[in-house]
């Protein structure tokens, strides 16, 4: 009970300086957490892939589309389960701001390839049986106020035209990995209108998505339809859903090399400041140190209170610093909108932002409770006088 009651009078003899060294490792805290967030958040899409999907797309860009012909090839390819497509829309609802992701889905195949979109089965027939139907993500939905039976006007970008569709049904997803902010409608609705306005570019779509039987022949199969149609007019690249995810990564990752060297710097700095405040503190008691050596505490005695000052400081601090991750987190999901759309505070940031506490409150006690054990006797008594 001494030794606990000792630190904690220690940390409270200067109140203001353990209050704003404290305040500045919350803050530290939770901008390193945030930003981890932001960092998960761009990653989600790819982490949240399956490994037993492929999606095959043109192999000069993804704007060109593929032939609709391919799906039957695809699925006499050995260790294809079955095959789906989908193309991209690009509306936008009433304004330019009110953007989200919308995909015109093979309702039938699609569906059945992604269980973790959760949709009622009435909902899911209603979406089936109407041509003009569409379903959408939870947090979309909320976004809007959008309810079963409402009318969702598009303006067209891609395809030009004012589109109408009716939503049918809400998902959610399976877990909270699971993108709750985009529309789906039918394929064959976007596949008329175009056929009608130009006939050349119809039944063609952006990409097929494929369900393998084993997910431990993805490179296989991905080798043995891109083979299928080498040297024809529509050449084709087959990857994992992963790798597909990973490739719009990849267009912003300097972003992310600079956010994620912020988030350790903010660390390190808030690491200058503690060690600063831990120096000062223990300068300040070298004759409590030499007096507690003379009355037979050891050098490990000594330097075990400075540490245990330091991380009860930076862990205290940091915990407060988790806490406020979390709202913080909330507010900036909602201030994004569907930027991103999967948005949460993983258990791995925490784990990073407790290590990080923890280090802090180590590295900052290490160099004074080095000198504190070593300081002598009468060197410290000098300073009494």
């Amino acid at each position: 009970m001494f030794v606990p009651l000792l630190v904690l009078r220690n940390l409270f003899r200067h109140k203001l300086r353990t209050l704003l060294t404290a305040l500045g490792i919350v803050v530290a805290i939770a901008s390193f957490g945030l930003l981890r967030t932001v960092v998960d958040a761009w990653y989600a899409g790819a982490n949240a892939s399956s490994a037993a999907r492929l999606v095959t797309r043109s192999s000069v860009s993804l704007v060109f589309p593929l032939p609709l012909t391919y799906a039957q090839k695809i699925r006499q390819v050995p260790g294809v389960a079955s095959v789906s497509w989908a193309n991209w829309f690009g509306g936008v609802y009433i304004s330019e701001r009110n953007f989200f992701p919308q995909f015109a889905i093979d309702p039938q195949t699609y569906l059945a390839m992604y269980p973790e979109l959760v949709i009622s089965d009435a909902e899911r027939k209603a979406f089936l049986v109407d041509r003009q139907g569409a379903i959408v993500g939870r947090k979309l939905a909320d976004q809007y106020g959008w309810k079963v039976g409402d009318t969702i006007p598009l303006r067209g970008t891609i395809f030009p035209g004012t589109w109408t569709f009716n939503l049918r049904g809400i998902y959610d997803g399976a877990d909270k990995t699971v993108d709750q902010t985009t529309m789906f409608f039918h394929w064959n609705l976007l596949n008329e209108s175009i056929k009608r306005t130009y006939p050349r570019r119809g039944d063609q779509t952006g990409v097929f998505i494929v369900e393998l039987k084993d997910p431990a022949q993805a490179a296989e199969v991905s080798e043995t339809i891109d083979a299928t149609f080498a040297n024809s007019l529509a050449e084709t690249l087959t990857e994992t859903e992963k790798a597909f995810q990973l490739s719009f990564v990849a267009m912003t990752e300097a972003i992310l090399v600079a956010i994620q060297a912020v988030s350790f710097v903010v660390i390190v700095i808030i690491m200058a400041v503690m060690a600063n405040t831990m120096a000062m503190t223990a300068r300040e008691r070298y004759a409590e140190y030499a007096t507690m050596k003379a009355l037979g505490f050891g050098a490990a005695f000594v330097a075990g209170l400075i540490v245990a000052e330091s991380l009860g400081l930076a862990l205290a601090a940091g915990a407060a610093g988790i806490a406020l991750t979390f709202p913080l987190a909330a507010v900036f999901a909602d201030a994004m909108g569907t930027l991103f759309p999967v948005f949460f505070v993983s258990d791995e940031t925490v784990a990073l932002q407790l290590a990080a506490a923890l280090v802090v409150g180590l590295v900052a006690a290490a160099i004074p409770a080095w000198r504190a054990a070593r300081v002598r006797i009468v060197d410290g008594l000098r300073a009494v006088a």
